[in-house]
């Protein structure tokens, strides 16, 4: 069964929703969700809300002293935090159905022994955007979604709401089985949110793009963004759902989300990006 596909880009690529895909639906996005998160502390930083090197534990008192952690660290995985929550794993099915806010709370308050990794040693971290989404939280005494509106939406000119991790169930789009059924998905509406749990349109997540890596409307990307020179971006995948956004230095950018696995996803993205013709004539 083709899988089904969308592909978004700039100037010299195919725009297209295939084999039932649709670029107005609510798609799961996966840890395309970090670079919302690490864009709310960026926009917060600037003003002056928190800093990039605020001690973890000046923002949650059940983080105990002198671990070293600051938010900076938490944004760019260098943290020392493991790549999963500590405790017992979820079902196969479901792997963070566990994780829940009591066990985020146990985890801060032994977090000098849940760190693992060396201090300034990058190891990805979905426990560590966790730990940071909830540090901004509480900091701001706001909601994940209200900081999400405000410093990343209707900055770029979105609707509050047009990425969102509770999109309308008639407005979804999810992986199917074998004989059409919806597949069932990840929880990822609890405190692993900040880490993965956010849907959006294709046609959203373009217009986000171009705002953050083309025209830089908030300024330079935040810390979430992966580099590989000359190309800014981030992938994210779910049980049933893969998603890359990414841009050139020159202005060649895309939005590719699959409802099929991740490895075919990045290769596939990373070929419409660089076989797009460069702007003006770049290189």
């Amino acid at each position: 069964m083709p899988t089904p596909l969308c592909l978004l880009g700039g100037a010299g690529v195919e725009d297209r929703a295939a084999h039932g895909h649709d670029r107005d639906r609510f798609v799961e996005i996966g840890s395309l969700s970090k670079v919302f998160t690490g864009t709310v502390l960026a926009q917060l930083a600037k003003e002056g809300v928190v800093g990039l090197d605020t001690p973890l534990e000046d923002c949650l008192e059940e983080v105990p002293a002198g671990t070293g952690i600051t938010l900076r660290h938490l944004a760019e995985h260098t943290s020392g935090l493991p790549r999963l929550p500590p405790g017992p794993a979820g079902p196969p099915d479901d792997p963070y159905a566990t994780f829940t806010e009591q066990a985020l709370r146990a985890s801060l308050r032994e977090l000098d022994r849940v760190a693992t990794g060396p201090l300034g040693k990058e190891e990805y971290s979905n426990l560590g955007y966790a730990v940071l989404g909830h540090a901004l939280t509480t900091v701001t005494e706001r909601s994940y979604q209200q900081l999400v509106d405000d410093h990343v939406l209707l900055p770029l000119g979105l609707g509050a709401g047009a990425v969102t991790a509770l999109p309308p169930q008639e407005g979804r789009l999810v992986p199917r089985g074998l004989f059409g059924r919806p597949r069932p998905l990840w929880t990822l509406t609890g405190p692993i949110l900040p880490a993965g749990g956010l849907w959006s349109t294709c046609r959203t997540l373009s217009y986000i793009v171009v705002g953050m890596l083309v025209e830089r409307r908030l300024g330079s990307p935040a810390p979430s963004w992966q580099r590989s020179a000359p190309i800014t971006w981030h992938n994210g995948a779910t049980r049933g759902s893969s998603v890359v956004a990414a841009a050139h230095d020159d202005g060649r950018w895309i939005v590719l989300h699959r409802l099929g696995a991740a490895d075919r996803t990045d290769r596939l993205a990373r070929e419409a990006l660089l076989a797009a013709p460069a702007p003006h004539g770049g290189t």
